[in-house]
């Protein structure tokens, strides 16, 4: 499966166009960290991140892993563990994957800057839900929570999101 962004519109075959949420900053060719940006390209979806204390999944034919209050993302572009899911505490910069708003309640990391990673490229470019208002990101892409669940059942291994 390929799921298409262009714009604030994210398109999957059989589905209509649903409302999504960019960086706030828009799309970028060259994106780097903390440029509010989202990189355009076409990026692997290979594994869900989740809240079991929140939501029940459907069935999906992704890996799917459940969050703990002890998850993060490096976000530090000096740290050997840049762009990398972590364990907390850990000592360098890093993003929480346990929050209280519910935008991370489901995660589907992009494949981006991943396979090498590059220091300041970008890091931590997630597919996870939207705020209620669908105000921008800080570069990954957003839809709701009701979008999200109907699409999981059909994304299966080697699915891509193409952002243009």
């Amino acid at each position: 499966m390929k799921l298409v962004v262009k714009g604030n519109f994210l398109h999957a075959e059989g589905m209509a166009p649903m409302r999504c949420a960019i960086g706030k900053a828009g799309l970028t060719h060259d994106k780097r960290e903390g440029d509010n940006q989202t990189p355009t390209g076409t990026f692997a979806l290979r594994q869900i991140l989740y809240r079991v204390d929140r939501v029940s999944l459907p069935e999906t034919k992704l890996l799917a892993l459940p969050l703990s209050p002890y998850d993060g993302w490096c976000d530090d572009a000096t740290s050997e563990d840049y762009n990398r899911h972590i364990k907390l505490p850990h000592p360098a910069r890093h993003e929480k994957l346990w929050r209280d708003d519910h935008v991370y309640d489901i995660i589907i990391p992009l494949g981006y800057n991943d396979d090498p990673v590059e220091a300041g490229r970008g890091s931590a470019i997630f597919f996870h839900l939207a705020h209620e208002d669908y105000r921008g990101t800080e570069g990954c892409v957003a839809i709701s929570r009701e979008d999200m669940l109907a699409l999981l059942p059909l994304i299966s291994v080697g699915a891509v999101m193409e952002i243009s």
